[in-house]
């Protein structure tokens, strides 16, 4: 694409000067901007002959800590043949921070150290070279339980009234009631929830809470943690701010000379705004970003504070796009985050986030569209892609965060990411737990390389959660492991309520601690050529019977060594509303006896399951160094298991990126 224009940006540059020049000249007279957002205006001024071609912002190394979010408006838009890109300057390492430097450090009490920051500035994260350092809590490892369960509504008739709950001895310090802002952080089931201690009575050991927990995902004897109080703060890597004085007390770490050290913290929650107006159809378009860094962008939290419904979809991102087209964030990093990365919300469509890393993360890697269902093609949400992109160490402060979250969204691909190291499902597609048609369809999973998911952290989860009718949605060629849920969950490929019209093929899910496929209820979904492999309790699952439901399942590899194979939570449904169940191999590992849960044997077969499937080993090349590849002698070509290539799940390489 022929550029029109080149421009550049420099830490050490000018406003004043013309912003044509890569550096200064001698007589610093002339040479590149000092700021981004300087680059946009002058190019939101340029006459329409000036902008028929593509222009290009060159961004010199350095950190720009910018004192605001950089918003882009339609007035900043580029074309179709003539984009405009701001981007790092020959892969020079270019950092947009929201952060600001914390110096002036003193001795204090014992192993602490102190320094002053600007009145009225409260923050919620820190990071010590580089590294992201802990909040004070109790414990340090571990949790609290509550004794008995959180009450979430104190009475029915007052839905506003707060919650509160039994604490044990001890656990908690009655004069953390007096300072207002001693936070809780609770873990419900498939959720969280955070919220200041208002009342506490030390006689009955009740602890009220600042607002209302969600009444669906009560949880007996649930954990907890305390964060953000002084007597907290007793371990290497804590810190403490005193918002009312100012003064924010830090524990180095071993080795940590705080004379030296680049102590940041976060001054603003968003450093970049696509703000269009979908309802009039004036998008921001056509503008890329490339070989950036986004960090330190910081979270909130409400006087009533924060209870997830799930996903924590609620919360915002540091990169949002409302009405945004056709825009390309490509080979970005974003970390060092409160929120979620990237949101791509009401009216975006066709924008390409691709080959990007997002870790350290408060919330999760990406959200597109929205939990509302829009009927004005305008407000619409999709054709996005998330491709090629590495999302890890996310919900480190909404755990129940999700790696790519999509909406009610069509038409978006998810494809070739890599996402591991996370609290609760890698990835939800969909957002409607009844029948009905939504704008959540033909939207496609491929390629993706998923593992170390959940973590023993929450409950109800997958490597993969879907919700809703969704015609043309296709999960094909996933690789899922190693996924580990609290309770109940855990699973590798999971669809929710009302999933529908769904087709699920060519995936390889092992190493689930409570099973590979499970359907909780919905209609013609086909599963076919999958490998489910080395479950724990269970290996296929169903939990609800519903008059109506469709299910094929056909030609997979189910292959394990302990627990039953078809587990039937809802009681002997299987095979009785309309459900296809046959050639498929099954295999227990020794070839040990095949259990089912809700129905013998007998009874399976008299429902006409499995009539043409087998029971004999798949022949693994090495299932015991993970390698699901099939020896030339394998069975499986008997039932119609047709080997598929996982050599490149995961992140391409950029030439063979589509």
């Amino acid at each position: 694409m022929a550029v029109a224009s080149e421009y550049y940006v420099a830490t050490n540059g000018d406003d004043g000067w013309s912003g044509t020049p890569a550096s200064a000249n001698a007589a610093k007279t002339d040479g590149p901007f000092a700021t981004i957002e300087h680059a946009r205006d002058v190019i939101r001024a340029l006459d329409s002959a000036s902008r028929s071609k593509a222009i290009r912002v060159n961004i010199r190394s350095g950190v720009y800590q910018i004192p605001h979010p950089i918003v882009f408006t339609p007035e900043d838009s580029g074309k179709a043949d003539a984009s405009i890109t701001y981007a790092a300057y020959d892969k020079e390492h270019v950092v947009i921070s929201g952060g600001r430097a914390i110096t002036g450090w003193k001795r204090g009490d014992g192993h602490l150290w102190t320094a002053q920051v600007p009145a009225g500035w409260t923050f919620r994260q820190l990071f010590v070279n580089g590294v992201r350092r802990t909040r004070a809590r109790t414990p340090d490892e571990g949790f609290f339980r509550v004794e008995g369960e959180i009450n979430n509504v104190v009475d029915a008739s007052k839905p506003d009234e707060p919650s509160w709950f039994t604490y044990h001895s001890e656990d908690i310090d009655p004069e953390w009631a007096q300072r207002g802002d001693v936070e809780v952080i609770a873990l419900q089931a498939w959720a969280d929830a955070r919220m200041t201690i208002k009342a506490l009575d030390p006689v009955t050991r009740r602890v009220t809470l600042g607002g209302t927990f969600m009444p669906y995902n009560r949880e007996k004897n649930a954990r907890y943690w305390i964060e953000n109080t002084p007597d907290a703060l007793d371990s290497p890597g804590e810190w403490y701010l005193d918002r009312k004085i100012g003064v924010l007390s830090y524990w180095p770490m071993p080795g940590e000379d705080m004379e030296k050290a680049q102590v940041i913290a976060p001054a603003l929650n968003e450093l970049v705004r696509l703000d269009g107006d979908p309802a009039s159809g004036r998008t921001v378009h056509h503008i890329a970003f490339q070989d950036l860094a986004f960090t330190h962008a910081d979270w909130t939290l409400a006087e009533k504070g924060y209870a997830d419904t799930q996903a924590a979809f609620a919360v915002p991102a540091a990169i949002t796009g409302i009405g945004a087209e056709s825009i390309t964030i490509d080979g970005c990093t974003i970390k060092q985050i409160g929120g979620y990365a990237i949101e791509f919300g009401m009216g975006c469509k066709s924008n390409r986030i691709v080959g990007c890393e997002m870790t350290d993360i408060g919330a999760g890697g990406v959200k597109i569209g929205e939990p509302v269902n829009r009927t004005e093609p305008n407000l619409q949400a999709r054709d996005n892609t998330v491709s090629d992109c590495t999302i890890h160490d996310i919900g480190i402060v909404y755990l129940d965060s999700i790696g790519v979250w999509v909406g009610l969204s069509s038409g978006n691909s998810i494809i070739h990411n890599a996402i591991y190291d996370t609290n609760y499902s890698a990835l939800s597609i969909g957002w409607s737990w009844g029948y009905g048609a939504t704008n959540a369809h033909d939207n496609i999973i491929e390629g993706n390389l998923i593992y170390s998911i959940g973590r023993g952290m929450l409950s109800d989860l997958g490597g993969i959660y879907t919700l809703g009718e969704q015609p043309g949605t296709v999960i094909r060629g996933n690789v899922f492991h190693d996924i580990e849920s609290w309770d109940y969950g855990g699973w590798g490929i999971y669809l929710d309520a009302t999933s529908s019209h769904m087709l699920v093929e060519n995936n390889l899910v092992y190493r689930t601690n409570r099973g590979g496929f499970h359907l909780h209820f919905g209609r013609d979904d086909i599963v076919r050529n999958n490998i489910f492999a080395m479950s724990g309790e269970r290996q296929i699952i169903r939990s609800q019977a519903e008059e109506g439901d469709t299910f094929t399942f056909k030609n997979n590899i189910v292959y394990w060594s302990d627990g039953v194979l078809f587990a039937d939570y809802a009681l002997n449904s299987w095979g009785k509303l309309g459900y296809t169940i046959d050639e498929n191999l099954y295999w227990r590992t020794g070839g040990l006896p095949i259990e089912l849960e809700g129905m013998t044997n007998e009874e399976w077969k008299a429902a006409r399951m499995d009539a043409n499937s087998l029971v004999a080993d798949p022949l693994f090349v090495d299932p015991s160094k993970d390698d699901y590849r099939l020896k030339p002698n394998s069975p499986a070509s008997k039932i119609g298991f047709k080997p598929f290539d996982i050599s490149e799940v995961g992140p391409r390489p950029i030439g063979k990126r589509d």
